[in-house]
Parts: structure tokens; sequence; C-alpha cells
């Protein structure tokens, strides 16, 4: 994993033992439990007594807390961030310190355990669970209700889930699927669920010309607004005037895209500003268009949250957009190239969508592997919120986590373990997480303790 490989470059580094060195880390907790988080944090402060200098972009609250400086920057996101809000010492911070982490820190602000846990009666049983480090197990997963799946690196999380339940299903479901891992059979409440989908952190389009608004069915409602302006009217301008997808109204140079490939044989290709469009993605005629003194252009450069203002009476624009600020996706453009997004921005894209769907008839099965990467505190709290609003739509959710603000939320825990690679492989524990914390192997029940 991503987590992985960055943590085999690390150990390299550390086994150079270099000196005067300066090392920046982007996120290197990621797909890490709180045990290995602590491990993490010895090794950068080995790396700093060698006489280096480490830097570490990080949302988790260990590494923050192990700092000898900390740079917060905010307040918020997008054009709402962008100042430095605190730089000192862990113990200069206050309640008085204007910022989401400081608040976070000092406990003005956080993440409210759960006034109860869902009940529930239906479930999917997974029997003698075998591919990789599974140790011929049997798995109970409830339906209805928020299910956390955790466990150390490398325990048989990911194993148990991607590659045993969901092609295991999709193939009871009749869908196609690739082959499932190692197991007797699946049991249980099958026909309860309709549809299983898996939001992964993989792009959320294959085009470069995908973006966001485009992928939650949002741009449709926008030209449709385009198309109706009386000068556009009066030239006969359908809605495809307005798309970057089809000839018509998009600049022909760059096809839509505002930048041009250069192939530079045997090296990276370059991407530069498109010399006709300047960047706009669209000819001067369609850009004569306005709404409210904007061009197509000028919207798509805008971010959801400030969209969402602009758009204040378009009720159809509005109903597609919130689901991206509800996920904590204010600060991304409307028109940002897919690429550009990060594997965690790419899986509340698509966490968005689905809450833009309305209320499904179908109960449906989502699985989420690893959603809090690249999240703030702040943001978590929003995330949760989403997530139960799906399963107050009457679906279930399954969570692959390690992170104990999301963990401590659960209904349900399912604790794989007790170690990594060989030494994994078994349920540890499962139940609530007050269960949880009570079972002496488990170690996400050791620091879920702290938490609850």
């Amino acid at each position: 994993s991503g987590g992985e490989y960055q943590r085999i470059k690390l150990a390299t580094s550390l086994g150079s033992a270099f000196v005067c060195s300066m090392y920046v880390l982007d996120e290197p907790s990621i797909g890490l439990h709180p045990r290995d988080t602590s491990k993490l944090i010895g090794v950068l402060e080995k790396l700093r007594d060698l006489g280096n200098t480490v830097i570490v972009v990080e949302h988790e609250e260990d590494v923050m807390r192990a700092a000898d400086e900390i740079l917060d920057i905010g307040p918020d996101a997008g054009t709402n961030g962008g100042t430095l809000n605190f730089q000192g010492k862990l113990s200069e911070i206050t309640d008085e310190t204007p910022s989401h982490t400081a608040r976070y820190l000092t406990g003005k602000s956080k993440i409210e355990v759960p006034i109860r846990r869902r009940r529930w009666n239906e479930s999917i049983l997974i029997k003698g669970a075998r591919e990789n480090n599974l140790q011929y197990i049997d798995v109970e997963i409830p339906l209805d209700i928020l299910t956390v799946i955790t466990g150390v690196s490398g325990s048989g999380k990911s194993t148990l889930v991607k590659k045993i339940l969901y092609p295991a299903y999709q193939k009871y479901l009749g869908n196609y699927s690739d082959v499932s891992g190692k197991l007797d059979h699946l049991d249980g409440n099958l026909k309860k669920i309709k549809s299983i989908e898996f939001v992964d952190q993989n792009p959320i389009g294959k085009s470069s010309r995908s973006n966001p608004v485009t992928y939650i069915k949002a741009y449709d409602a926008i030209r449709n607004l385009f198309c109706t302006q009386p000068l556009a009217a009066q030239r006969g301008y359908k809605a495809s005037q307005f798309s970057f997808n089809v000839e018509g109204g998009r600049c022909e140079t760059c096809q839509g895209e505002g930048t041009v490939k250069i192939e530079m044989q045997f090296m990276a290709d370059l991407h530069l500003l498109c010399e006709s469009c300047k960047g706009k993605r669209f000819k001067e005629e369609t850009l004569e268009i306005k709404v409210n003194d904007k061009t197509i252009a000028d919207v798509l450069n805008m971010t959801i949250d400030d969209a969402i203002v602009f758009f204040a009476d378009e009720k159809r624009i509005i109903e597609k957009l919130l689901p991206l600020q509800k996920v904590g996706l204010g600060y991304i453009g409307l028109g940002q190239s897919s690429n550009s997004l990060s594997g965690g921005e790419a899986q509340r894209v698509k966490l968005a969508y689905f809450l833009s769907k309305g209320v499904k008839t179908e109960p449906t099965l989502f699985i989420f592997d690893e959603p809090t990467t690249g999240l703030h505190f702040h943001d978590i709290n929003k995330l949760l919120i989403a997530m139960n609003a799906l399963i107050e739509k009457g679906h279930s959710v399954i969570v692959i986590e390690h992170n104990l603000e999301v963990v401590k939320c659960a209904d349900y825990i399912i604790d794989l373990g007790p170690e990594g690679g060989k030494g994994g492989g078994f349920v540890v524990a499962k139940g609530t997480p007050e269960e949880v914390v009570l079972v002496e192997e488990s170690y996400t029940g050791r620091y879920l303790k702290d938490k609850l």
C-alpha cells in the first residue's frame, strides 16, 4: 500500500544514518494502526536525534502531540484557507487559539461517542475464510448498522473484505466479479442486500476532463441553466454548447482540457496552458453567455462552497452540490481535474454521489477502505455524519479503518490480529466498542479505552 511503500523508503533512510538532512514526509501514518503509529513516531524521533530536520504533513493526533513544533494552516480550506493560524509548541496552544486543530487538541471540540449503539438482527456469515493469512475463520458481519473492521497493519482486514466478502457477494448477486479468495461459503440474510458498492480511492474518472461536478451529475443542470439565458436562446445554443466533451462550444485546440499535452519521448509528458483559450476550455462565443455576470469558465473555477452561494436560487443545482459540502469537500473546484484529487478526496466524491441520489429503495451494502485518509478531525466529523445518513436511508456500512475517532463511533467492531502477517488472521475481538476494550489480547481495545 502507499503507507507501506512510504515506510520502506523511511527505513532505507534510517539505515543509511544520514545526518544534517531534511526529511519531508506526507501523511506517513496512512494505513497505520495506533500501535504502529507509536513505532513510526519512534523512528521519526530517532532521525531527529541523529541531527536531522524532520517535517511531517499530518492529521494524526499522536504525531501532532509528539512534535517539537506545530504549524497549523487554515482556518478552513480552499478560498477560506492559506493563512498561518498558529506556530509553536503543543503546550502553547490554548482554548483561544483560532484553529480547528487547536480546538480538538485542547478538547474544546471533539467527536462525541454515540449515545447509543444501533441494534441488529440480520447479518452475513463468512464461513471458513482462509485466503492469505486468514486462519480458516468464521466471521459474522451485521447489517443495517455501522460495522468497523480493525486490526494492526497486515492483520487480514483487506483480505477479508476486498478479496473474500466483496467478490463472493457480487457473485451471489449475479454480477461479474474477480475470483474470490478461499472460503467455504457465504451464509446468513443474503437476500436482504440487493446491491454492494465498494467505495475505494481509485480516481473518479478515466478521462482527464472528468471532474467532481460531472461525476455527481450537477453539470447537466448548470449547462441547462446557461443555455436558457436570453443570448444563448437567441443563438439557438443547446446544453452541448457548454460541454467540454463534445465539439461545438469547446476550444478545439485543447479539446476542452485547458492544457495541451506535449509528448517528450524519453521524458515525462509536458502539460502547457492552451494558447487559444488561455486555459478557459471554451470558444470566445461560448464565453459570451453569462449567468449573473459569470461565464461557464468562471463557474468551473469556483469552489463548491462558492458555487453553493452563487447558485442559491437554483434548487436542482444546490441539491447536487450540497452532498459534496457535507462530506467536507467544499474547498475543491467544480471543474478540478479528477487526476488532481487525492485518493481520500476521490472516495468522498463517490460518497457524495451516493448521498445525492436520495433514498434508494433497495438496501445496499457500502464498503469503505480507510476513508479517513488525509482527513482532519473536523472533516472526520462530517464523514461520520454522511455515513450515518446512508444507514438512516436503510443501507448497511462496513469500514476498514484504524482511526480511533471512527472506531469509537462504530455500532459493531470486528478486530483481526493479534499481529500482522503470519501472526495475524484471527478474530481477536468482536462486539460494541465497550465490549472490545475488555479483550486483553486486542491492541485496538487497549488504545480505544482512552477514547471512550
